[in-house]
């Protein structure tokens, strides 16, 4: 297994979050998120050996983007952003988030998430002109049920923690092959990332979602990202950000896929 911090220039961690206690929650926030300022995420950055960082907008904002932004703009050129956006957000205010550096619209489809089903195709179409893509956290076993609509979306699709399967689920398990089928289309990625948002085994090993991302990686190396889903809302005690790279690199053949999964990937999807 790889130790960090990462020797691979341009190494981008594909999820994390920002919060400021002096951005006000959402009604519909299900958690009061812990103090984890951009200057705080840096540190973890350089830690782990990183220079690129996607900071995704937190449930608990809904569709308050300002502190996602403010983090990222504080990060720097390396940094790109997903939001949270209405249906109707103005043609005007898509560009000038995508001239800040946001790359995707996110849909929660678990607790806390404000964007529904019924509006994600329509979203899809709207910032398909842009570039952006779609970031999608849900319960993998769900993924058969929409497969068909997500395969028709007019833009890219990123698939958040490993699908997140919330029951036993093996590698032919329906949302499993559902989940292998986009990856085929070659317009989806997935995140191999916080094994601890689905695991029953637990810590270290997650030996129940190992083989799904090993052979994830190995079979997909070309639709693969790593995250490190910082500060790890709701963990307690929260792993440490170190083991969260080494799990993932465990399942990269050669220093050629680690790059791919870490540098060129992220480049080709969110505009490096």
């Amino acid at each position: 297994m790889s130790k960090t911090p990462i020797a691979i220039e341009d190494a981008c961690d594909c999820h994390f979050h920002v919060y400021e206690d002096r951005f006000p929650l959402a009604p519909t926030a299900t958690f009061k998120p812990p103090q984890a300022p951009a200057a705080a995420y840096r540190l973890v950055q350089q830690a782990l050996g990183l220079t690129r960082a996607i900071v995704i907008q937190p449930t608990g904002y809904a569709f308050d983007n300002r502190c996602t932004l403010e983090g990222m703009a504080e990060l720097g050129a390396g940094t790109r952003a997903i939001v949270v956006v209405p249906p109707d957000e103005p043609e005007a205010s898509l560009a000038a988030l995508d001239r800040a550096g946001a790359r995707g619209v996110r849909y929660m489809m678990l607790p806390g998430g404000v964007l529904p089903w019924s509006g994600l195709e329509a979203t899809a179409g709207r910032v398909a002109p842009l570039g952006w893509h779609i970031d999608l956290q849900l319960d993998g076993r769900e993924l058969p049920q929409h497969e068909a609509m997500l395969l028709a979306l007019p833009c890219r699709l990123v698939v958040d923690h490993v699908g997140r399967f919330l029951g036993p689920t093996d590698t032919t398990s329906p949302g499993f092959l559902a989940l292998a089928r986009l990856l085929d289309a070659g317009r989806c990625w997935v995140k191999l990332s916080a094994p601890y948002e689905s695991s029953k085994s637990g810590a270290p090993a997650y030996a129940d979602i190992a083989p799904l991302a090993r052979r994830l990686a190995e079979g997909w190396p070309e639709r693969c990202l790593w995250a490190s889903n910082w500060p790890h809302p709701n963990q307690n005690p929260a792993p440490a950000d170190e083991a969260m790279l080494d799990w993932v690199m465990q399942f990269t053949r050669d220093e050629a896929a680690r790059r791919r999964m870490l540098v060129d990937n992220p480049a080709e999807l969110y505009g490096f």
